[in-house]
């Protein structure tokens, strides 16, 4: 493959899961019309979910999925050492993610009540930020193909690209579509980052903030058209709790 007559390196990259469902990561690989040219710009040679090659040769880490127990730091730890671009990849390894939630109950009742006496290792969760420095930050549950894309062209080639730092409800307006606020339902779109295309809302869905903040996100104001519209304060607060993209802002 050549870009500009120019066969470019292909970075050795790495993917690695953690605490969380690897919906993240079969998103690299899902989309046919384009892998064949997106594992074809890069050198795959670390990725549990379509080979069993293992070597820790790599350039660049994906990190997928939030980080739970002391053995996933240690490795981690490792990881960062090798790497020289860390990419956390999802809204568990940008924020902490749903596994976050379970940072709310008593870990030891809770490990009683599920386990018995079969007692699991369990530390609050966090984010992969919170462990180790990190590159970049690709949000989204599960991200979206094309924005991995893109940032691999950036990577490889070094075709700019930018976060956008407008919010979802931009793209649902470029989709023509139907506000779900004005459906009577709750949506986060007015707050958070977009670059999803707005899937959830064009399906009929409320936008939960998988994505985070967006850039200048006007919370206060949200929040007073949702209290106009009549959502509860606790409805609210669950669902800008729910990936934890928005915690330290409620």
């Amino acid at each position: 493959m050549k870009y500009l007559g120019i066969k470019p390196k292909r970075p050795k990259i790495a993917v690695f899961d953690f605490t969380g469902c690897e919906g993240c990561e079969l998103q690299l690989v899902n989309k046919e019309e384009t892998v064949i040219d997106f594992l074809g710009s890069v050198d795959v040679i670390n990725f549990r979910e379509i080979s069993s090659t293992i070597s820790n040769d790599f350039e660049v880490a994906f990190i997928e999925g939030a980080i739970t127990r002391d053995d996933e730091i240690n490795r981690l730890n490792e990881i960062r050492e090798q790497a020289k671009v860390l990419i956390a990849l999802g809204s568990c390894a940008c924020f902490g993610g749903v596994n976050r939630l379970k940072n709310a109950y008593d870990f030891k009742k809770a490990n009683q009540e599920v386990y018995g006496k079969q007692h699991k290792e369990t530390l609050p969760a966090r984010a992969v930020k919170e462990i180790i420095a990190v590159d970049l930050q690709i949000p989204g549950c599960p991200v979206d193909k094309p924005e991995v894309e893109r940032i691999v062209q950036h990577l490889v080639w070094d075709v700019p690209y930018q976060f956008p730092a407008y919010p979802v409800c931009f793209e649902c307006k470029q989709q023509y579509t139907t506000c779900v606020f004005e459906l009577g339902q709750l949506c986060l779109g007015p707050v958070t980052q977009g670059g999803c295309r707005a899937p959830c809302p064009v399906g009929g869905s409320g936008c939960w903030g998988c994505r985070g903040p967006a850039a200048d996100p006007h919370l206060k104001e949200f929040l007073q058209i949702a209290d106009e519209r009549e959502f509860s304060r606790k409805e609210i607060n669950e669902r800008l709790s729910f990936y934890s993209g928005f915690e330290g802002m409620l």
